[in-house]
């Protein structure tokens, strides 16, 4: 199985949101849907880790840097 893109993974999570939303779910699929959301969340985050370390950034005097948050 081919890994999801980040727009699949997101489109999923908004799936998983609204069938928690659902008033007839079970706590039981509740439970199942909320572990299933949160494994998707953890794959989200680690892409996005992984993308950011690999952005570059070019500074005002044209040289390039690795990305840094506060920038």
């Amino acid at each position: 199985m081919a890994k999801e893109t980040l727009e699949e993974l997101f489109a999923g999570l908004e799936e998983v949101v609204s069938a928690m939303e659902q008033q007839e779910v079970s706590l039981e699929d509740s439970f199942q849907l909320y572990h299933k959301g949160m494994d998707m969340l953890k794959a989200c985050s680690e892409r996005l880790d992984k993308i950011e370390k690999k952005m570059l950034v070019l500074d005002e005097e044209g040289k390039v840097h690795e990305f840094e948050q506060g920038i």
